[in-house]
């Protein structure tokens, strides 16, 4: 495992990463940040890309929940299939 100045330029871009690898990418850089084995400019720089892990995660979850509140329920209270989040028809 190399966890060095390489890894950093192997990094896979956030807007590319599934919801999964920026949640295991989100714990390294936590991992990482509790050893607290990093030199400050590099912990620094680890930071702010564990602060863009997060917001991108978040951003996937209320998407993720706002779909789910979008389910739409028949007559009899079972889902019936869902409603577009613009609030078309």
């Amino acid at each position: 495992m190399d966890e060095g100045n390489g890894s950093e330029k192997e990094q896979k871009p956030i807007d590319q990463m599934t919801f999964e690898e920026a949640l295991a990418a989100l714990g390294e850089v936590v991992n990482r940040l509790e050893r607290g084995d990093v030199p400050l400019d590099e912990s620094i720089a680890i930071y702010e890309r564990g602060e863009l892990l997060r917001a991108a995660c978040q951003k996937r979850l209320d998407s993720a929940q706002a779909r789910i509140e979008k389910i739409v329920a028949g007559a009899d209270g079972n889902p019936t299939g869902t409603a577009p989040l613009d609030g078309g028809s």
